[in-house]
Order: structure tokens, then C-alpha cells, then sequence
């Protein structure tokens, strides 16, 4: 894996040489302020997927990457905190009433769940997007499938979680549930619905999630890099440092942390990889 720093001022090129590539336009927690919040991108030959985007996407996007909402052709979100789709109801309604009316582009692609679509929709999405444009005397709302185009990952059977897996023009997939929310939950299956993703067979990249040994077993000896969240206290939804601090040196060597908070110069992380970075090209 080579790391390659965009410089300042820079746009970032949504295409490359068909080589893996990631790309932060944020590694802070939700309520960081001098950190935009953890959205990346993921980059391959001539395909590109915007993994989240949270309230300060749009402008994390135009800060690290100088890309505007426009520009962005495929979301993927993991689940519903604000810091993880808080982006999503503009970027829709720019791409349908500017991208599409105005510049004749294709809507948005999502890869998307049945069931979490139903719930970001629902839950979410519908009060700001549902009643835009339909007349007065219509009893139909707009839904997810007026501002993108739904792409569906398919389930993969016989796991010892929920996985789902999709190859996406050429981007291998897999969405795996998480431990997250509410931190009382015993099990992924009790936990409210949200996934982390392994990509291209080689990154791991937990999202959100408590600490979860089975699931850094499930992909530790597969990966070559793991991009793993991380808060810095005990409890709570994401996991502890302290914990992390408890695996196997070969696990700690090929793990980055992200998601942290403000204060995260003030932490030792000696024997990890290191903190993931906005702005740095990860190219594997």
C-alpha cells in the first residue's frame, strides 16, 4: 500500500489506473470540530463510490477534494447517524432538480439494502424529499427511487453474521452488520441496523461499531489493511482504545484508527499502523 498526499488546492481525479484506492474526505467522530466527519471514497479504474456522507460532506468534499456534490456518480450509506448521511437529502436534490434538469446527468446510483432502504426512507429521508413536486390533489409521496437509481447487493448465505456482497463494475463488496447502537445490545442481531464494509478482498473498514473480537477474527487473517474506528473512553458505540490495545501486535501492525475525536494527538498509538488522514490517497 502506498500513501500519496493530495496537495492543497488540488482536485482529486475519480479515476485512476484501475489500481484500489481510498480516499478520506473526513476521519473525525460525530461531534469533532476541528475534523470533518469520517465519509471516504473509494476509487477504481473508472468507477467511484462515496461511502457516507454526513453534514459536512459537501463541504469536506470541496476542502480535501475539491469536488463538488455534482461530481459524485454512486453513494453507499451504512447507516443513519447524521455524521453518516446527514449529506444525503442534498446531494438527492441537487442531482434532480440541478444535475438532471439542468446538465441532462443520470441520477445518483445507491447501493442500498431492501431494508435499510425502507428505513432511511422512512425514518429519515421522507420529510425533507417526499413532498416536493407531486400536485396538490396527489396522494403520492416521491420516493428513494425518484432521486437514485437503486443498486442491490445480494445476500450471502450460510455466514456467521448478516453479509451481503455485490460487485460493483468491478469493486468487490462486502457488507457485514455491525455492533453499534444501543450499546446495551449483546449481539449484532439485537443491534439496530448499520454494516462495515471489506472491499476488493484486501480492506477492512469497521464504520461504526463497538468492539467486536469476532468480527476482527472474521477478517484479520483476509485483510491487508484495516481502517478501524476508535473512541477514547470506555462504553459508548464505537470501540474503546483501550480494547484495541489489547490485540495481537499483527493485527494492531495492519490497522489504522479512525473516527476519533479532537483530542486525538494526546493518545499513543505506537504500534498501529497509524490514524487514518483526510486527504491522503490510500492506493493499494
Amino acid at each position: 500500500m502506498k500513501e500519496v498526499l493530495l496537495e492543497q488546492g488540488e482536485k482529486l481525479c475519480l479515476k485512476n489506473d484501475g489500481g484500489l484506492e481510498l480516499f478520506f474526505i473526513g476521519v473525525g467522530s460525530a461531534f469533532a470540530t476541528t475534523l470533518d466527519q469520517t465519509n471516504f471514497l473509494i476509487i477504481k479504474g473508472g468507477v467511484h463510490i462515496m461511502v457516507d456522507f454526513g453534514m459536512t460532506g459537501p463541504s469536506a468534499l470541496w476542502k480535501t477534494a475539491r469536488l463538488k456534490i455534482a461530481e459524485i456518480e454512486t453513494i453507499l450509506p451504512s447507516h443513519l447517524h447524521s455524521d453518516h448521511i446527514g449529506g444525503l437529502e442534498g446531494c438527492g436534490l441537487i442531482n434532480r432538480y440541478v444535475s438532471q434538469k439542468f446538465f441532462g446527468k443520470p441520477k445518483i446510483k445507491m447501493i442500498i439494502t431492501e431494508e435499510f432502504q425502507r428505513i432511511l426512507w422512512d425514518r429519515t429521508l421522507c420529510g425533507g424529499m417526499g413532498h416536493n413536486e407531486e400536485e396538490i390533489t396527489s396522494k403520492r409521496t416521491l420516493g428513494l427511487g425518484d432521486y437514485f437509481d437503486i443498486v442491490r447487493p445480494t445476500w450471502k448465505t450460510y455466514q456467521p453474521r448478516q453479509i451481503f456482497i455485490l460487485d460493483y463494475e468491478g469493486i468487490k463488496i462486502e457488507l457485514f452488520r455491525t455492533k453499534h447502537i444501543p450499546d446495551s445490545a449483546p449481539t449484532w442481531e439485537a443491534s439496530f441496523i448499520s454494516y462495515g464494509l471489506f472491499i476488493d478482498d484486501r480492506v477492512f473498514v469497521s464504520m461504526d461499531t463497538r468492539f467486536d473480537q469476532e468480527l476482527i477474527d472474521m477478517y484479520e487473517e483476509k485483510s491487508e489493511v484495516m481502517f478501524q474506528d476508535v473512541q477514547f473512553f470506555d462504553e459508548g458505540v464505537h470501540a474503546p482504545l483501550s480494547m484495541l490495545k489489547g490485540l495481537p501486535s499483527k493485527v494492531k501492525s495492519k490497522m489504522f484508527l479512525m473516527h476519533y475525536s479532537d483530542d486525538w494527538a494526546k493518545h499513543e498509538i505506537f504500534d498501529f499502523k497509524g490514524w487514518a488522514k483526510a486527504g491522503v490517497r490510500y492506493c493499494f
